[in-house]
């Protein structure tokens, strides 16, 4: 009997987890498997334990003094996962909904290809929604660039083989035990975001297969957690920690295009933004560049 253990981090947001578990627990486990739901709380100040202990009793909880954040309370789980002995582990953001036959899906795969480290399922926008969020998605260094797939397309049909990919999504990331421990857990130097795209990089560098499972399904409520995608302090931590990301991952010739790549999609970034309406998330641009530039601490950042 193979376990596979799914972490749901959790930050003051009850209602959400509560529903992301309960979707969970209506899933479907392949024969030979079982499953070991945790979730790891980030010091929430709404009663998100208390709940999970209450309500799902047969959910590991790990109640965290203090917000590790995203990197760091997930590693708190996978640390945990991986001291049991755990076959693979999922990560899962606590803002989904589960289709029923997700873990049936992502396990086929991981028994059909054993040489692949990690997988991802097709994501959807909020339910009712067949609108894709994730169906795969681009990392290149050189060009500064990281991207879903086919993001806000319309599900008729077209991604239904198993294939692979360059970045695979912590929203959803499924690996095994053995590409945990060789790749590393996730790099807690980020403040937030790129975590995931870090991971990735450092997993194909390692020489893992990175898969995506469009058979498998799952539904996301997009920046439930920040505020939505125009919100300025979204996109000055993205930025930040993107710079992050690029800086350490370009090789070769990637060391001289990144930034003139990166720079370029910025500005492009900040009239799409201005025509938009959205001044202060345009604004939010040049201020992240300036404060990394002087070094200044992205957690202290107010915007």
């Amino acid at each position: 009997m193979r376990t596979l253990a799914v972490i749901v981090l959790s930050w003051n947001g009850l209602a959400l987890t509560r529903d992301t578990l309960a979707s969970l627990a209506a899933c479907r486990v392949p024969e030979g498997w079982r499953l070991h739901p945790m979730v790891v709380d980030n010091a929430s100040s709404d009663g998100s334990a208390a709940m999970v202990r209450d309500e799902f009793p047969q959910v590991e909880l790990l109640a965290l003094a203090e917000n590790k954040r995203f990197a760091g309370g997930n590693n708190v789980g996978l640390a945990r996962a991986l001291d049991q002995g755990s076959d693979a582990v999922m990560l899962l953001n606590n803002d989904v909904m589960a289709d029923p036959d997700l873990l049936v899906k992502l396990l086929a795969a991981l028994d059909e290809r054993p040489d692949a480290g990690a997988f991802a399922p097709l994501i959807y926008f909020a339910p009712p929604s067949n609108r894709i969020w994730y169906a795969g998605g681009r990392c290149e260094p050189w060009l500064a660039h990281s991207s879903h797939r086919a993001i806000r397309e319309s599900d008729h049909g077209q991604f239904r083989v198993l294939e692979p990919t360059g970045y695979l999504t912590g929203c959803c990331l499924l690996a095994t035990s053995a590409a945990w421990r060789k790749v590393g857990p996730l790099d807690e130097s980020y403040f937030i975001y790129a975590e995931d795209a870090d991971w990735s990089l450092r997993a194909r560098a390692a020489g893992f297969t990175l898969l995506f499972v469009p058979t498998a399904r799952l539904w996301h409520r997009v920046s439930a957690s920040s505020g939505g995608a125009m919100n300025p302090w979204k996109i000055y931590q993205r930025l930040r920690a993107n710079l992050t990301l690029w800086s350490r991952h370009a090789r070769g010739l990637a060391r001289i295009t990144w930034l003139p790549a990166m720079l370029a999609q910025q500005a492009a970034l900040m009239v799409l933004l201005v025509a938009r309406g959205h001044a202060a998330a345009a604004a939010a641009v040049p201020r992240a560049l300036m404060d990394a530039m002087a070094g200044k601490d992205p957690a202290e950042v107010e915007l």
